[in-house]
Order: structure tokens, then sequence, then C-alpha cells
């Protein structure tokens, strides 16, 4: 019988032998004692922060996992990272530096894990960025982990109804075309966030934990919990027990993250009507751990995968109460016993997903109606649709059940910025049967690919929002719905097709045949593109500099170390 591996393989590195010496001396000066150089030193990358109420609730959780770490026999080790928020940044020139944030998240798990030598990582975060960035850090490092999600909020309330922070986002719309009053406004937003918690719908942050429950990174039940909630705190200190047992084994994240435990993953997003951010952060995470998935490999899933849960933002419920209908253990499970997942992946409990649903009921209970059983699907294809045509040659992505009307064909109206494109909805210069084109706002051209909440917002707020098509080469918030297609590629900046669109030509967004076109011919096209000259940069130095340089397609996730 061969000896089990220490605890502190890795870590060994710098706290044993007299070399050492110095590096123990350092310790000692933060409380260590003699005997805590042979325990496994384990990493809490916390993303605690008063920036935004999403990140705002960490510190509780990060305290219950330094617990469970050293309940667990092992020594925390506290490292912090940072956050954006999205809802507080749409709409500015702040937005531009989200996408950034994933980019430096994942730099600073990878860093700190690698470079301190450490056993394992405890990533607790809770806006969009938060998830995609932790676990492309994880992957990078490849040492054992496990992910805490922050926690959802709960809903706000006013005159009846539920809100949420798209609430507010659409109130504005209202408000400007004239349908809600200046006070109406005002008492949404002052009831709309009600404490901690990130954005409650199946937006950005919420699909990505779900997601991750289905990868098998984080704890069965623990991407639909409330922040406020015990059960949260309890399960960020089960997870900190999890990862020592991880470690035991050393079952690593480069394991667990398949090309098949990524299927299970799109297969819960587009089961759950997840966001269209989606797409993009799993063409990062696939890069990091080494798994070929292309933006193709979307489709192909959402040609097998019904929409079985009724969550906003185009559906009616919130992830509170999906957690009440029996969470994501529910919705795998109903998936599993139809055949859309591989029940053999691996999680990080040491359990595969068909062990660990074992227990969970085969079918939704009948007393609620927000999961769904398979033959009384919402929609029986996914929702995330990758469209084609002279105008995205390598793909865009769209959100496309629900649609009273799946095929628009109309005038461009041409904006070469956010601000002017919301102007023009506010305003009321955009009107029904428009198809409206925002560009120059790719990973290279904003830089940062900013998300368009503001003016997707105004057009459902102004009535629009079936009317008038939206095309982008950037992004859109977890909590947009409507017409609107993002992450076309090639992009505006590096010459593709939606830079040759001019005022008042012809476009057509067919969710049916899944088709972007340009009603423009080919030699007219090419005549415009030998005039193009590619703009002049934004930035010539910092962060945005480097991000506009060095980003990737949004086709192939928009990072930073492509280097093929």
């Amino acid at each position: 019988m061969t000896d089990p591996l220490p605890l502190n393989r890795r870590s060994a590195h710098i706290t044993q032998g007299k070399a050492r010496a110095p590096n123990r001396s350092m310790f000692y000066g933060m409380g260590y004692q003699e005997g805590d150089f042979a325990k496994p030193m384990v990493g809490v990358a916390n993303g605690h922060s008063t920036i935004t109420p999403c990140n705002s609730g960490l510190q509780r959780l990060a305290d219950a996992a330094i617990a469970g770490i050293e309940e667990a026999g092992g020594n925390a080790q506290v490292f912090g990272t940072p956050t954006i928020s999205d809802g507080m940044a749409m709409g500015t020139e702040g937005m531009k530096y989200s996408l950034v944030s994933r980019e430096v998240i994942a730099d600073c798990v990878e860093t700190c894990v690698q470079g301190q030598w450490m056993d394992g990582v405890v990533v607790i975060g809770g806006c969009d960025k938060n998830m995609p960035g932790g676990l492309m850090g994880m992957l990078r490092a490849n040492v054992p982990a496990i992910y805490v999600y922050g926690g959802t909020i709960l809903p706000g309330r006013w005159q009846g109804q539920d809100l949420n922070i798209v609430s507010v986002f659409e109130a504005v719309g209202q408000n400007a075309a004239g349908r809600m009053t200046d006070q109406e406004l005002k008492d949404i937003e002052q009831h709309a966030i009600p404490g901690t918690g990130s954005c409650g719908g199946m937006y950005t942050a919420n699909t990505m934990s779900s997601a991750f429950e289905a990868l098998g990174m984080s704890l069965p039940y623990s991407s639909t919990m409330a922040n406020p909630h015990d059960e949260k705190m309890n399960s960020a200190r089960e997870s900190a027990r999890v990862l020592i047992e991880a470690i035991r084994k050393d079952l690593k994240p480069r394991d667990i993250v398949t090309r098949k435990a990524i299927e299970n993953a799109v297969a819960v997003i587009m089961a759950t009507g997840g966001s269209t951010n989606a797409v993009l952060h799993f063409l990062a995470i696939a890069h990091a751990a080494g798994v070929e998935w292309s933006i193709d490999d979307f489709e192909r899933m959402r040609k097998k995968v019904p929409v079985i849960c009724d969550l906003k933002p185009s559906g009616r419920y919130l992830a509170v109460d999906l957690h009440r209908a029996g969470g994501i253990p529910q919705v795998m499970k109903v998936l599993l016993n139809a055949g859309l997942l591989h029940g053999d992946c691996m999680t990080i409990t040491g359990k595969t997903i068909a062990e660990t649903l074992a227990d969970v009921p085969d079918a939704p209970r009948p007393d609620q109606d927000v999961i769904r059983p398979i033959d009384k699907a919402l929609y029986r294809e996914g929702h995330l649709a990758i469209l084609k045509g002279n105008l995205s040659p390598e793909g865009a992505v769209a959100k496309i059940t629900g649609l009273k009307n799946p095929v628009i064909t109309g005038p461009a109206r041409v904006f070469d910025d956010e601000q002017s494109a919301l102007q023009a909805i506010l305003d009321g210069r955009i009107v029904a049967g428009d198809v409206m084109v925002l560009r120059y706002l790719g990973p290279k051209g904003g830089p940062g690919m900013p998300e368009m909440l503001a003016p997707t917002g105004a057009l459902i707020g102004a009535g629009l929002g079936e009317s008038v098509g939206l095309i982008t080469d950037g992004r859109f918030s977890g909590g947009t719905w409507g017409m609107v297609v993002g992450h076309v590629a090639p992009e505006a900046a590096a010459g593709g097709t939606i830079a040759l669109v001019h005022e008042g030509d012809t476009i057509t967004i067919d969710a049916h045949q899944l088709l972007l076109q340009l009603h423009v011919d080919d030699a007219t096209l090419a005549q415009r593109r030998a005039a193009w000259q590619p703009p002049t940069p934004r930035y010539m130095r910092g962060v945005q500099a480097k991000f506009a340089f060095n980003a990737s397609s949004a086709s192939k996730g928009a990072v930073l170390d492509d280097f093929s």
C-alpha cells in the first residue's frame, strides 16, 4: 500500500528545510506555530467589496470558508480579487472595464496561487465577471479548487410586484416614453435592491454560478441560495471541508472541467434560459482548461436541449424561486433522465454527476411551475443561438425564444458609440421596424466589449423591444431580452462587415434561419472596404490599451493569452 500524498506537497517548497528558515520566520510573524508548516496552505480568493451589493455580503462567506479550512486541518491564506459593478458601470465609460476585470481576476488567482505555492484555493465571488475570472485562474493554476458563489439577492417589492435591477433600467425607458411618472420611477429606484446578493434573475451571475454547479466546481444547491440566508454561509464552510478532501485526493480543476463537463454546463444554461455572456465566458473557460470548444458547439447544444425553466429576464421567476423549486440539481435530474447530461462526469466532491443526483426526485414537484418536465418544456430548443451571415461570418449571439416577431428586416440606424444610441431612443428618434447598429464596441474597439443594457432596457421601456432590432459587436447584460444580437464577429475595429454598414442600409435578423445579413452587394462592400480606415486607438497606455492590443475575437472568448 502506497503512502498517502502529503497535503502540503506544494507549500513545502516555501516552508520546509533549513534554506526556508527566512520564509518560516515571516509566517511566525503572522501567528503561525511550528506544527502549522505540515498543514496545507489553502488560498481564499476573497472578492468582498463595498462597490456593489453583489459583493458586499461576501466577507461572512470568506470568514466561514476560513473557519472551514482551519477545522479541516489547513492554513487559510487570504488574498483579494477586484470587482467591477456591471449594474453601476452600465452606460458609462466604466463599463469598458467590466470584461477587463475578468482577465484581471484570472491573473490574480493564478498569480497568488502559483507565486505562493498554495496547495489549494477557494475562490469567492459575486458580480458577473467574478465567476469566469475566478474559474479561469483556477484552471490555469490547476491545483485543487472550489468556487463559492456569493448568492443571489432577494427580490425588491413595490405595489405588489417583485423588482430587480433590470426593473429600474426598463423604468427609465418607460419614463422617457411618458409611460411612467417621475415619482413612480423614483419609487422603483428606491425599492428594487433590498440588500446584498447578485442580480436576481437568470442573468449573468446566476447563469455562471448555475453552470459551475453543473460543471462540478461548486457544491450542489449552492448556486441558487440567497446571500443573506444562513445556508449560504454554511455552504461556504462545507466547501472548504470538501476542498481539503480534494487536496488529499489530488483532484484538480482540469480533471473536472472536461469537454463533457462543459456540455453539461451548457445544457443547464440552455435549460434555464441563461445569459448570452455564457457563450463568451465558456469559450474563455475552455481555453483556460485546454479543452477544444468552439462557438458552433453552442449551436449544437441548443438544438438538443429545451428550455424547461420559466426565469427572468424573458420569463416570470427569480433565482430564489428556482431554489425553492429544487434548484439546479432538480434541473439536472430532469436533463439526466432525458439523456441530456453526462452522468459519469466527476465533481469536486469526488462523486460523479449521477451519484450526486441519485436522491433528487425524477420529476419536478407538481406544486410549482418554475421547473417544467421535458414534455412540458417552455421551448423545445434552447434559446442562445449563433447567427451567421455576411454581417457575422465568425458568428453572433442572440436569445431567440419567446420572440413574437422572430424575423425583422429594416433600415440600419448606425451609431459608433452607446451614448448616442441611447439618446436617440430616449428622444423618440427610433421607430418600429428600425435595426439599430451599435459598433466599435467589441473587445478591441470598445475596448473591453461593454454591455448594452441601457439602450436595450430603454427600448423595452419605450415599448419597442419586439419591434426594433439591435445588433452590436459589444455585449448584452444577462438581463437583456428582445430582438437583439451581440458579439458580432469580426468586430468593427478589426474591419468586420459591421464597420461597413451605412445609415439606411437594409438588414435582416432572422432567428428561424439563424441569419444576420446586410443587403448590400459584394461589389459595393468591396468598395467600402477599400475606403475603410481602422480607427485611432482610444487608449495608448494602461489596462485598456493592453486589452485592445491583445484581445482575441469574441468568437474565441475575447481572451488575452491566445497566441495561436
